[in-house]
């Protein structure tokens, strides 16, 4: 077997040590090259447009070129090379060539290489990522409504979100916790899809509450991919008795008026009386009891049952009437029994009443007894009659009447005298 020489052997290592030497020099970026070529790394989402840009400080004329992931040559300077409409020029020039990429895919992602053709050729690398954008989440659980005091459970999916997306939960604008989330890839598509699941347990106050699920993802603005369902919580009625007038009064028309809140709404109604049976002047309405005269009989603690079909309820309601008492023929006041729960007056303030209009009438009558007394006194006077001296001594009649004529100027006239 024959070897070569060593002369022969030391021109082959010389030759292989050059050539590395210019593979290795060929691509290192020197920093202080004006004729280096810069790109920038770009990130874009499926159907948008990336603009890749190559610039160099300084330029000999030298041709700028764009190369895609798999080498080919897009555009070499201002001229196409690569028959796609989705690229187009962008700009170009001697020192910078800008090339668009408009409706990206997945399989667009990759390394992008600009080169300039000088001795020896400069190149520099451009990454584009391109991010997978979800799909719009769907929540699935909300099929039937739910007894108050059960749980739910929901599920929310969105898929071709590349890297994977995050979903999160909200009741109204509460941020929910507590939720398991579940990532697949799928390997034919380059993106992944994910699901979370959300256990709540809930009461009368969810019943119509929103519950929204939203895509957390980098391609996205907040907010820009949510779904939103209402809770249907199914509970028994909440019962509220309201009365017609908060005064009922003896001989007056009242009605009492049932109020169920419960979902479903209540489908039946009935009416009773606390340890006595219904006034045989009650009239029952579905939620209404009527009484068309009332009367002090009907006294007493009402009960108003309602039931929806998922359970049932009462509520109660005391009724004291008020009673019309005569005064004098002509004041009449109202006798006031004290109800917490029907009336709104108090029997402190009608007594109060009372006795000011008596004290008045008293005051009156009094004021009118002296004025009359004071007038009767003023106009009662004495009639004092006195006759002349001498007329009983005359012998005739005529005699008297010229002595008594006569006598004026020394005897008191006759007069009369009111005091």
């Amino acid at each position: 077997m024959a070897f070569p020489s060593a002369p022969s052997t030391l021109w082959s290592v010389s030759l292989l040590t050059v050539l590395f030497a210019a593979a290795v020099h060929g691509n290192i970026i020197d920093d202080d090259d004006p004729m280096q070529p810069v790109t920038s790394d770009e990130t874009v989402s499926v159907g948008g447009t990336v603009t890749l840009t190559c610039r160099v400080a300084e330029s000999d004329n030298s041709s700028l070129q764009w190369s895609n992931t798999a080498q080919q040559t897009l555009y070499f300077g201002a001229k196409r090379a690569l028959r796609d409409h989705r690229i187009q020029l962008h700009f170009s020039s001697s020192v910078e060539l800008s090339i668009d990429i408009g409706e990206v895919q997945l399989s667009d992602e990759g390394e992008y290489t600009c080169s300039l053709f000088t001795m020896p050729v400069r190149t520099a690398r451009a990454t584009v990522t391109v991010l997978g954008v979800p799909g719009k989440p769907q929540i699935l659980g909300f099929e039937n409504a739910v007894s108050e005091g059960g749980t739910v459970t929901l599920t929310c999916t969105s898929t071709g979100s590349k890297p994977a997306a995050s979903l999160r939960w909200y009741k109204g604008n509460q941020e929910l916790e507590g939720h398991t989330e579940l990532v697949e890839s799928d390997p034919d598509e380059l993106t992944s899809n994910v699901s979370s699941k959300l256990t709540l347990e809930v009461s009368r106050g969810d019943n119509n509450e929103l519950i929204t699920c939203a895509v957390v993802h980098p391609s996205l603005a907040p907010g820009d991919k949510r779904s939103e369902q209402a809770l249907r919580v199914l509970y028994s009625p909440d019962v509220q008795i309201l009365p017609e007038s908060h005064l009922p009064r003896e001989g007056e028309k009242f009605c009492l008026q049932c109020l169920g809140n419960g979902n479903p709404e209540p489908a039946e109604y009935k009416w009773d009386k606390k340890d006595e049976v219904l006034p045989p002047q009650a009239k029952v309405d579905g939620a209404h009891l009527c009484f068309e005269s009332l009367n002090k009989s009907d006294n007493g603690v009402y009960l108003c049952y309602a039931d929806n079909g998922i359970g049932n309820s009462q509520g109660e309601f005391t009724l004291l009437v008020q009673v019309t008492v005569g005064l004098i023929g002509v004041y009449t006041f109202t006798e006031n029994i004290p109800d917490p729960t029907a009336m709104s007056t108090s029997s402190g303030v009608d007594h109060a009443v009372i006795g000011g209009v008596v004290a008045v009438i008293v005051f009156i009558l009094l004021c009118l007894l002296i004025v009359l007394g004071r007038y009767l006194i003023r106009h009662k006077g004495t009639y004092l009659t006195h006759e002349a001296k001498g007329s009983d001594d005359a012998p005739d009649a005529d005699t008297a009447i010229i002595n008594a004529e006569g006598g004026h100027s020394g005897a008191e006239d006759k007069k009369e005298y009111f005091i």
